[in-house]
């Protein structure tokens, strides 16, 4: 339930209505309904909510906006609805103040819907893919996957919330030629484990990480030099088959670690073992976007739209990365998706930018309107000032597990939820503190504070009321209307947070709801308090507790009940 924009709603009845009656009674000339946007002021002094049908209908009804307030509002009959009373601000602005019922509601809603509250109808069940992290698994995760991964599943959080059907999925690309070079990195390690490290070269492009140096170790320990005999081919083989399971499972057990699980891990090589790489390139050859050049494959991307063409299939016969990209693009859409979210980081906005012109040819038969990308900007961690790169464990790369070897997985998901299209300065000193300058400390706390609040009183055999047993016209101080508004407004956040991909709009709500709640909270007595009020008030915080809890769900974050 949104109150406000149900709130919102019933102004534009109001005003309609007076419309009708202004007529009637010769104020206003006849003509078709009034319509207007309803704000939320800046400031509350201007009313709760301002509506500018007034100024909206001055041209049709060829009267200066003033003028059509005025016969707006003496024809307003406001009794039994959301509002106390309405006022004429500026050149015509309609400001409506929000009555005790509207407040009462708010806290009825959330004690109606519960977990649920917040949720929107906004996908009406239609159903959407986020595919996420999608990290290498020749490597550790690093931090940028890290950020992606939050923003991933916090997005997908928000998409449900507002209504969608959302599938997580991770694309592992376990083919071509970073596979390949990894197994020559890793054979390469082995070898020298059989020989000597002077005894068997190391492939100049190789990958140098200890990483792969403990890969080969794990093979010499399960084999030992049984495999130094094989022809180099196989070797290689062996290498891959076994260290991609390992990395995959080693991926799996810190995404779970950091409350991250997938409906789909995607193989690229199915891809190729169906035949969805090359019926791809096929239908793009039929549609005549395709040309040859110096033996290789082309994609005509510009007459798509794009800045530049893309190789398809090179002189030697193998696919590109571009290649396989439209294939699971492809795959994607072809699966009944409505709509396709791929996070990606901001080195690939222009390859983004590029597929979703590619994804539009008439060929593939998709509509590219359906695909859409969350790009985040880059992460730099800080410490003390300085720029954090090794772990102070292991001396080497920060990897995502070493980071949260550090720092909690509460203060990891908050702080990387952070708005998408900004750089992220991460400050892990700021991260471990215990005090209001830590966002989701202080978010915590105020859910633990109001938790320790009931626990006191129930031990004093005062338990939470439900709406029914309170007087919701007691909450009439000032910290206690704006605590309750702010409460309101978590539907429409959850709603403009979908609409935008911004899943950091959970966030701000959250320390907002939280700064407003400790506002209350120093400045409303509770315990001790005549019973009337006692009872209202601690109705207020079960709710404000309530929200919160919903709002640290989304985000994956725990919510303590003692700190």
């Amino acid at each position: 339930m949104n109150m406000i924009e149900n709130a919102k709603g019933q102004i534009d009845v109001l005003i309609n209505s007076a419309c009708e009656k202004a007529r009637a009674a010769g104020k206003l000339p006849d003509g078709a309904a009034l319509s207007g946007a309803v704000e939320i002021p800046r400031e509350t002094v201007h009313g709760d909510y301002a509506a500018t049908h007034a100024m909206a209908a001055a041209k049709e009804l060829k009267l200066a906006p003033r003028k059509i307030a005025e016969a707006l509002t003496e024809y307003i009959e406001l009794d039994g609805s959301y509002f106390s009373s309405c006022s004429i601000a500026g050149p015509g602005f309609i400001n409506f103040f929000a009555s005790g019922k509207w407040y009462s509601d708010v806290l009825a809603s959330v004690e109606e819907m519960g977990v649920d509250y917040g949720s929107v109808d906004m996908g009406k069940g239609k159903r959407v893919m986020v595919e996420f992290v999608s990290a290498n698994p020749t490597g550790p995760m690093t931090i940028g996957n890290a950020r992606g991964g939050v923003l991933g599943d916090t997005l997908a959080a928000v998409m449900q919330r507002a209504g969608y059907d959302v599938w997580r999925e991770f694309y592992i690309n376990d083919t071509g030629n970073q596979v390949e070079l990894f197994g020559r990195s890793i054979e390469a390690r082995y070898m020298q484990l059989c020989l000597g490290e002077d005894n068997y070269a190391f492939p100049e492009d190789g990958y140098h990480g200890d990483d792969i140096k403990d890969l080969a170790q794990l093979i010499f320990d399960a084999e030992g030099e049984r495999l130094k005999d094989l022809p180099q081919g196989e070797r290689i083989e062996k290498a891959v088959d076994f260290a991609l399971p390992h990395n995959i499972a080693l991926m799996k057990e810190h995404l779970e670690r950091y409350r991250i699980r997938f409906d789909e891990w995607f193989h690229e090589s199915g891809l190729y073992d169906s035949g969805y790489v090359a019926r791809t390139v096929d239908l793009l050859e039929k549609g005549g976007l395709t040309y040859e050049k110096e033996g290789a494959l082309w994609l005509r991307n510009t007459d798509l739209g794009a800045d530049k063409d893309e190789v398809l299939r090179r002189a030697n016969g193998f696919y590109t990365y571009y290649a396989t990209d439209i294939a699971y693009h492809l795959n994607k859409l072809e699966r009944g998706f409505d709509k396709v979210i791929d996070v990606w980081g901001a080195d690939h906005h222009g390859h983004a930018l590029r597929m979703k012109a590619t994804m539009s040819a008439p060929a593939l038969g998709t509509d590219g309107s359906k695909l859409d990308f969350l790009i985040m900007q880059m992460v730099r961690l800080v410490r003390d000032g300085e720029t954090v790169k090794v772990s102070k464990r292991t001396g080497k790369a920060l990897t995502l597990n070493d980071l949260l070897d550090e720092i909690s997985v509460d203060a990891c998901r908050f702080f990387f939820n952070a708005k998408p299209d900004s750089h992220l300065e991460f400050d892990l000193g700021l991260a471990v503190r215990q005090d209001s300058e830590n966002p989701v400390y202080y978010v915590q706390y105020a859910h633990a504070r109001i938790c320790s609040l009931l626990a006191n009183l129930a031990s004093e055999g005062v338990k939470v009321p439900v709406m029914k047993d309170i007087d919701a016209n007691l909450l009439s101080g000032e910290t206690e209307l704006e605590l309750i508004k702010q409460i309101s407004l978590l539907p429409e956040e959850i709603r403009l947070a979908a609409r935008d991909y911004d899943p950091s709009r959970v966030n701000k709500y959250a320390v907002e709801l939280a700064a407003r709640f400790h506002r209350f909270y120093n400045s409303c007595r509770i315990k001790g308090e005549e019973r009337g009020l006692l009872l209202a008030r601690l109705k207020l915080a079960d709710t404000v507790r309530a929200v919160i809890k919903n709002c640290l769900d989304m985000l994956g974050v725990a919510a303590p009940e003692k700190m």
